[in-house]
């Protein structure tokens, strides 16, 4: 269990079950303890200087999720659904939720999971279709179980008589507590894959890619539907050869269950200003993402790779596909 440096929460967290089990559970830790009024609006987080980022990282923040919208998809699910948390404790030099200096890349949990859940539920059963939720848009929810034990609980109270599926993407191997979990085939859980080299120098204190295969090898002998993210696609001056490596790899150790139906997505990586000015603060000397060769403004301070870039990536990874896994299905790539 992650053991946080400092834990700052709203007082009214103690109004919930899973509130009082935190807190009563990181006191025999003796970790330092504040309230604030707000998870969203922390001044003494938003003030820390960019260097201070990876101590921020290892504060954990616990509140009430006021936010209850879902909002419509059209990949691999029909609804993006805010959740039990938010952030992370990994720090990887890519990540999408850094949108704002120190404001939201940090680890919240929120401990009012019932109301959560039962609004899942209740659109779930008012659909003439089946519905698929995304619960895991913000936060990587096989890391939080290890804290909360939320995902256990989510798919105990979900599956038995209730429609529709629930789905979510991980970086994490820790997956031996679902294993046994009675689901009955309405969780559908998707692991992130990269190059070994860019999972270790990149996606910082996530689970290495041995142990993501293992993982994912285990849930499909449990009877999870599995899909897989080669997420995000990084193009180094090296990738050719790493993703190559990297889709050897798979065809290689992938059980023979998991190839049989296996679904995968392909996501290339998105960055910005604001990752560009952290990591050279947070992590001097580290990969340098940014290539402006092969990069080109996208909205407000980002970046995404240029048209000529992405349109040789795409072919390169369709022939890798085709060679090794032309029997599966590409959902999307965007």
């Amino acid at each position: 269990m992650f053991i946080p440096n400092l834990i700052l929460y709203e007082e009214n967290i103690e109004n919930y079950e899973l509130g009082r089990e935190l807190l009563d559970r990181y006191k025999k830790y003796n970790v330092e303890m504040r309230t604030i009024e707000n998870h969203n609006n922390i001044l003494e987080m938003r003030e820390k200087s960019n260097k201070d980022f990876p101590k921020m990282k290892r504060n954990l923040i616990i509140g009430i999720r006021k936010t209850h919208k879902f909002v419509p998809n059209h990949k691999t699910s029909d609804f993006l659904v805010p959740y039990t948390s938010s952030g992370c404790i990994a720090m990887c030099l890519y990540c999408y939720l850094v949108c704002n200096y120190n404001k939201c890349a940090y680890l919240r949990l929120f401990v009012n999971r019932e109301e959560m859940l039962d609004k899942i539920i209740k659109t779930a059963n008012k659909s003439e279709k089946e519905l698929t939720f995304e619960i895991g848009s913000n936060s990587d929810l096989i890391l939080e179980n290890t804290i909360t034990g939320n995902l256990e609980w989510t798919i105990k109270n979900f599956v038995p008589n209730n429609k529709g599926f629930l789905t979510f993407p991980t970086k994490f191997s820790m997956v031996d507590p679902l294993l046994s979990l009675e689901h009955n085939g309405r969780v559908i859980i998707r692991m992130s894959m990269n190059p070994e080299e860019y999972i270790r120098k990149i996606e910082i204190g996530t689970s290495p890619l041995k142990e993501r295969v293992e993982a994912i090898n285990k849930l499909k002998k449990a009877g999870y539907k599995i899909g897989i993210l080669i997420a995000p696609i990084i193009l180094l001056e090296d990738w050719k050869e790493k993703y190559t490596e990297l889709i050897k790899y798979l065809s290689k150790n992938l059980s023979e269950e998991v190839k049989k139906d296996v679904f995968f997505e392909l996501i290339f990586m998105t960055y910005s200003y604001v990752h560009r000015k952290i990591n050279e603060e947070a992590f001097p000397g580290t990969v340098n993402l940014y290539d402006s060769n092969l990069m080109t403004g996208r909205g407000m301070g980002k970046y995404s790779y240029n048209k000529n870039a992405r349109a040789e990536a795409e072919i390169y990874l369709r022939e890798l596909f085709n060679k090794y896994f032309s029997n599966n299905r590409i959902e999307y790539i965007v």
